[in-house]
């Protein structure tokens, strides 16, 4: 063998074991089984042979082996076949894509009755064909809480039904007809003679997260008004190309409120919400951060599990003098600065969502080199160039496992931060015992919501 292949080959098997040893650290969530050591075997591999094209390239290439004309045409053949893997892959995502559509407006059996109440959409009254509203809007329009939760939790009994708006994407063809059902909604239902009017930012999917809406009608006694208007039928990762449509929806619906609100005398607190992919959504709706939130009269912001990206740098500067960040309910300060935040981002410092950026290919991370760690950060998790941007995009394929009830307050589950942040951040007075039974209550809803999904 030529003494310049043994070099190639030296180097090759050292950074193919290095590549593996990384591919082989700990990451932010679990993996199941069969996942990691096809990873680490890939990154061995991909390791070895970049670092033998590497050695080639800086002149250990042996006589006999192939010449740049051997490369370039190497090269080329490597793009055909990319160029036919990407191919495939749109043409399996528009296959994905056409099913999960027809899954999303598909309503089930469990959630079939239109909503009897009249400050629901859906229900009598209403201009929002409930057949229409899809999957997502109907298990969001027939999740109101019962008169009793909201006594049992409080001591006192519900003054009234809660405001539960939702236009769904087959609800009208174009945003501005969505979102024109949307204020008439609002306006039919007496929503902005609410004192707390919640807008929501749903996912990609449509799905609009009802606890922060179950919270605030178990704590205001239902003397409050909750809208959302969905801008697609697909899961959030098959949404991306989807924002800006989004971002003009929910654009469109914040100045419509704004615009119905400004001659009234008596005006509810607006609040925002969104989660995922719906908290990018609305934060791409108000790029003026704090002045947009003036101008349109927003008291209170909560926005969690805001997906990574220079986007979402962009938008924590935008709001920095007025807003907090935290991990849990227990970084929420026992004295909080005054004038209050108005703005609050629920972030875990593990959630792998939260954390994938592309900068996480070329540049450790803040939070990989942050001492101590934050919390579910790894000890033993390092950063390498490429393959720790491999792991956390892996890591988002698994950041989310509910089961129904068990609420874990871990990668991209949010479920039990939620009694704790939701009242904080919207300013609600609440005693311990109170906190106590309110989360005893919001697993009770969501185990019931999971039977309901269930029925056949």
């Amino acid at each position: 063998m030529h003494s310049r292949t043994r070099v190639r080959l030296g180097i090759s098997a050292v950074l193919a074991a290095a590549g593996g040893y990384a591919a082989s650290r700990p990451t932010l969530m679990s993996w199941p089984s069969r996942v990691r050591p096809g990873f680490v075997a890939a990154f061995t591999i991909a390791s070895g042979v970049t670092a033998y094209a590497a050695a080639g390239s800086v002149g250990l290439r042996p006589a006999g082996m192939p010449g740049a004309e051997d490369r370039m045409r190497r090269l080329l053949s490597l793009g055909v076949a990319s160029a036919s893997a990407v191919g495939v892959f749109h043409a399996a995502k528009a296959e994905a894509a056409s099913r999960l559509e027809g899954g999303g407006r598909a309503i089930e059996p469990g959630f079939a009755a239109p909503p009897e109440l009249e400050t629901v959409s859906g229900g009598p009254g209403s201009v929002v064909d409930f057949a229409r509203v899809g999957r997502e809007g109907a298990r969001f329009l027939g999740s109101s809480v019962p008169s009793g939760v909201v006594e049992r939790v409080t001591g006192s009994p519900m003054t009234m039904p809660g405001v539960r708006v939702f236009v769904g994407f087959d609800s009208a063809p174009t945003p501005e007809e969505r979102v024109a059902l949307a204020l008439a909604e609002l306006r039919r239902t007496g929503a902005y003679d609410r004192s707390t009017l919640l807008i929501g930012s749903p996912a990609g999917s449509g799905y609009a997260n009802p606890t922060p809406v179950d919270i605030l009608e178990i704590l205001l006694h239902g003397d409050t008004a909750a809208v959302a208007v969905g801008y697609g039928l697909l899961p959030s990762f098959l949404s991306l190309d989807r924002v800006a449509l989004a971002a003009h929806t929910q654009s469109l619906l914040l100045e419509g409120i704004a615009a119905d609100l400004a001659s009234r005398e008596r005006r509810p607190r607006v609040l925002l919400y969104g989660e995922s992919l719906g908290a990018r959504v609305q934060q791409a709706a108000i790029p003026g951060g704090s002045r947009d939130l003036d101008r349109l009269g927003v008291s209170a912001a909560l926005w969690v599990g805001t997906p990574g990206g220079s986007e979402s740098v962009a938008f924590h500067a935008a709001t920095a003098e007025e807003s907090i960040t935290i991990d849990r309910p227990e970084q929420i300060p026992d004295a909080l600065p005054n004038p209050r935040p108005r703005v609050w981002f629920l972030e875990h410092d593990g959630d792998p969502v939260v954390r994938f950026e592309l900068t996480v290919a070329y540049r450790r991370p803040p939070w990989l080199a942050a001492q101590p760690r934050g919390r579910n950060v790894p000890e033993g998790m390092l950063w390498t160039p490429g393959i720790t941007w491999a792991q956390v995009m892996v890591d988002t394929l698994f950041a989310t496992h509910i089961t129904p009830g068990n609420f874990d307050s871990r990668g991209h589950d949010y479920r039990a931060d939620l009694g704790g942040v939701v009242p904080a951040a919207f300013d609600l007075s609440v005693d311990q015992g109170t906190s106590e039974r309110l989360e005893q209550a919001l697993r009770e809803l969501e185990v019931e919501r999971a039977r309901r999904v269930g029925e056949s």
